[in-house]
């Protein structure tokens, strides 16, 4: 990079453009901009690492010479301490300003950076999740797809028309459950909706801070899963509760399926560790999770994979680390703890 800009944030600021840094990887979660310039001057680590990387989406817009706002979808290689490594940050800016200099709004930009390593498309449901949160945030109208949602959900059309929902309409419609009576209807609707549109909505969910109120509706929806068996209500309802205000409300449904039957099934033990990680600062709700995860027998290489996971999350690192010094450990967690280092 030029010894004027050193940052993507100068970059940026350079460029003259106004910009957001959202993570896309665990949820979406807006990262600000003195925490995102600790975070490339390496004084940080990165708060919510996926895969040894971070997933960044990078808005940006020029007032004067476009309506709609840039969006980057960046993937930077992280160190053992979830650090950004430098080099492939400075790697992507330098190719930046070669193909575009300074001007990164505008015709000349598009696809210039089509090809470019560090740029990656995120998978339909986070696309339409982050999509809805821009149009919200900037308040804009919501997609063509919102309206029929919003009727569908409100009860005025057949249960059996939600084929013709858009996942897009469902993102909206989870980013907007303040307005109107959305919070109310969804819940009124949410035990008899089927399972097909149930796994995309809560995929959405996920990405929402929903409402004590709601929240208590779904606390009851996992311990009604549970009595009736029925695994595939049990993940649904779980994503939709992880982004809750009410933590408190999600920690004691977390510990309501790690004391259940439930508690060791793959399915489960993965959705805790990608969605409801914060709960586990707890470190005895850490160390009951990490006992269950090490009695999976299904998935081979399950525990070590979300070991990995977990000891990447700054926050979360100590605690992690702190079981390998556990007295206390069963067979099994000994066990799987061993094979991390065989």
């Amino acid at each position: 990079m030029t010894a004027q800009i050193s940052t993507l944030g100068e970059l940026l600021s350079a460029a003259g453009t106004q910009w957001r840094v959202y993570d896309i990887g665990r949820r979406i979660t807006k990262i600000d901009k003195q925490h995102f310039a600790q975070i490339e001057t390496t004084q940080a680590p990165y708060p919510y690492p996926l895969g040894g990387h971070a997933l960044l989406a990078i808005q940006f817009w020029d007032n004067q010479a476009t309506v709609d706002p840039y969006v980057w979808f960046l993937k930077f290689p992280l160190d053992e301490q979830s650090k950004l490594i430098v080099a492939s940050r400075d790697h992507f800016a330098s190719m930046v300003l070669e193909a575009l200099g300074t001007e990164l709004t505008g015709q000349q930009a598009d696809g210039k950076l089509d090809n470019n390593p560090y740029v990656f498309t995120p998978n339909a449901n986070k696309l339409a999740a982050f999509n809805a949160l821009l149009k919200t945030e900037l308040k804009r109208p919501a997609s063509q797809y919102y309206e029929y949602t919003e009727l569908y959900f409100s009860g005025k059309l057949p249960a059996d028309d939600w084929q013709s929902l858009a996942v897009q309409g469902l993102a909206d419609f989870a980013f907007r459950l303040d307005h109107g009576q959305n919070s109310e209807n969804l819940q009124a609707i949410w035990a008899s909706l089927p399972l097909e549109v149930k796994q995309p909505l809560s995929a959405m969910l996920e990405h929402v801070a929903i409402d004590t109120r709601f929240s208590e509706k779904l606390q009851n929806e996992i311990n009604n899963s549970i009595n009736e068996n029925n695994l595939d209500e049990l993940v649904c309802n779980l994503r939709a509760i992880s982004g809750s205000h009410a933590q408190g409300l999600l920690a004691q449904s977390v510990d309501t399926i790690l004391s259940s039957e439930y508690g060791r099934e793959s399915d489960i033990l993965l959705t805790l560790a990608g969605r409801c990680w914060e709960v586990f600062l707890d470190s005895e709700r850490l160390f009951k999770f990490l006992e269950s995860a090490a009695q999976n027998t299904k998935i081979e290489g399950l525990f070590a994979s979300i070991f990995a996971d977990l000891v990447a999350i700054p926050s979360l690192r100590p605690h992690v680390l702190g079981i390998l010094r556990a007295e206390n450990r069963s067979d099994d967690l000994s066990r799987a703890i061993g094979r991390l280092f065989s």
